[in-house]
C-alpha cells in the first residue's frame, strides 16, 4: 500500500512560481511511476506531467511544457513539480498519483493523493 501526500499550493500572481511536493510512504517508491494531474470543479482530471521509476523518462502535457518541471528523490520517497510562468488557466486542484496501469497520460492509477490547491490570480 502506498500512501501520497502533496503540498506546496497556494495562491500566486500571474508570472509566478510554486513547487508542489508529493512525500510516499509505503515500500518500493524507487520502482514506482508517477504522474501529477490537475482538476478544475466540473471538468474531467486532467494529465499534466509523468515521470519513470529512475527519472530517465519525463512527459508533459502540451499546456505545460516549457514551463513545469517534474523531478523525483527517491531517496526522500518524494516527487516534486516546479511551476513557472504560471497563468490563471493553470488554476485547479493538484493530485500526484502512483503506478499507471496503462498508458502515462490515463487518470488510471493505482494511488492517489488528496490534492493540493492552485489558484493563479490575473
Amino acid at each position: 500500500q502506498v500512501q501520497l501526500v502533496e503540498a506546496g499550493g497556494g495562491l500566486v500572481q500571474a508570472g509566478g512560481s510554486l513547487r508542489l511536493s508529493c512525500a510516499a510512504s509505503g515500500d518500493a517508491f524507487s520502482r514506482l511511476r508517477m504522474g501529477w494531474f490537475r482538476q478544475d470543479p466540473g471538468k474531467e482530471r486532467e494529465f499534466v506531467a509523468y515521470i519513470s521509476w529512475s527519472a530517465s523518462s519525463t512527459f508533459y502535457a502540451d499546456s505545460v511544457k516549457g514551463r513545469f518541471s517534474i523531478s523525483r528523490d527517491n531517496a526522500k520517497y518524494t516527487v516534486y513539480l516546479q511551476m513557472n510562468s504560471l497563468k490563471p488557466e493553470d488554476t485547479a486542484v493538484y493530485y500526484c498519483a502512483a503506478n499507471p496501469r496503462g498508458f502515462y497520460s490515463s487518470p488510471n492509477y493505482d494511488y492517489w493523493g488528496q490534492g493540493t490547491q492552485v489558484t493563479v490570480s490575473s
